[in-house]
């Protein structure tokens, strides 16, 4: 039944349920709400309110305002863009749009819809697609003892105005089994910018996670000023210590068993690391070196330069509640670079070059290309090690 044709039921009983004794009136709203599918309550507001006017009730039908092809579109991109939520995609899209126009020709029409849809419809575009992405997250962290004492804790959230205090972890790729040795990806995250870098590592032995960083210090678009991590014995040792003492990095790290303390970088193991390599067990040396040449090339490139991030600005207390207050609108790690005052300008003149040459859609396809390489590698030695 319309809403024409629920009207009308409403005038036609209105008279009748208001005139009738108490066990009538039940009977009639039993009937009423079991026609019209209206909740109870409201139905009672309906007869004990004001009596319905005669006059034509107009259906409001909203006429599509994005057609088949806009969402055909914004499904891509934003496959490409690796799933972002819908806030930080409405920031991409314009960030995008001249890759978007080249790829995909977009008429003029098309392209505004585009810009104007808000995070809200992208949501209720996008609800069929992201109901398929849901995964759980663990870790392997095992506390290390030495040299705690010596390591200042971090209580309270970097308040930071330069780039160059990090945040690491390690994300252990050990499948259902801690056994054995296996994978693990040391992810660095820059606290101001968030800028990420990611290198693999065979097992989490003190000095192999100590080269990976080093290698990771000498590609970050700035120096190594600090370095915070979880109570894991990889980074809690006299190697790491002896390294940054070296080169002057402040070493301090989080508090046990409190994640919050590292939240930068734990977000990071989720979008830059699980989202890419999901939950399976890696333990052979050749896959390790392709999850460098993919870290270290594409995918820190379109992590950095293409997919804007929120930064959390402050924390407002008002009694027992914590207000988050973030930037109005998300930025990527290259933009956040290009607009800070302690980047020189050579540094920002290769960024410019460096981000000129891109192409977001291509560094995605070859994202995919060497991730089917890694996994078909991944596929043929787990069939070599069943035979053994």
């Amino acid at each position: 039944m319309g809403n024409k044709g629920r009207w009308e039921y409403l005038r036609a009983i209105y008279d009748r349920y208001r005139a009738a004794g108490r066990e009538v009136k039940q009977v009639i709203l039993n009937e009423f709400c079991a026609n019209t599918g209206y909740h109870r309550k409201y139905a009672i507001r309906l007869l004990n309110g004001a009596q319905p006017k005669r006059g034509k009730v107009r259906e409001r039908r909203r006429g599509l305002t994005y057609n088949q092809e806009t969402q055909a579109v914004l499904t891509a991109v934003w496959e490409a863009a690796g799933y972002p939520w819908s806030v930080r995609l409405k920031a991409l899209l314009p960030q995008w749009m001249p890759w978007i126009r080249k790829r995909f020709r977009l008429r003029p029409e098309i392209e505004r819809q585009l810009l104007r849809i808000s995070a809200r419809q992208m949501d209720r575009r996008l609800k069929a697609q992201k109901v398929q992405r849901r995964r759980s997250i663990y870790g392997r962290t095992k506390p290390g003892y030495l040299l705690k004492h010596h390591i200042p804790v971090k209580t309270d959230h970097w308040d930071v105005h330069q780039p160059g205090f990090t945040e690491v972890d390690l994300v252990s790729h050990s499948g259902n089994s801690a056994s054995g040795e296996f994978a693990h990806t040391l992810n660095v995250t820059d606290i101001h910018t968030t800028w990420t870098e990611s290198r693999a590592v065979l097992g989490r032995g003190e000095e192999a996670v100590q080269r990976a960083l080093n290698e990771i210090a000498g590609v970050l678009p700035f120096a190594l000023l600090g370095v915070d991590s979880d109570n894991g014995s990889e980074f809690i040792n006299w190697h790491l210590k002896r390294w940054c003492e070296q080169r002057q990095i402040q070493l301090t790290r989080g508090r046990p068993y409190k994640k919050d303390d590292n939240a930068h970088v734990e977000q990071k193991n989720w979008t830059h690391v699980r989202q890419l390599f999901g939950h399976e067990r890696f333990e052979h040396p050749e896959l390790v070196a392709l999850m460098n040449d993919l870290y270290a090339q594409e995918w820190s490139q379109f992590t950095n330069h293409f997919r804007p991030t929120f930064k959390l600005l402050k924390r407002d207390k008002h009694g027992s509640r914590t207000v988050r207050i973030y930037e109005p609108t998300p930025q990527t790690p290259y933009q956040r670079l290009l607009e800070c005052p302690d980047i020189d300008e050579v540094t920002k003149t290769r960024l410019r070059k460096e981000h000129a040459a891109l192409d977001p859609f291509e560094l995605k396809k070859n994202i995919e290309r060497k991730l089917k390489n890694f996994f078909t590698m991944l596929g043929n030695r787990n069939r070599e090690s069943t035979k053994t």
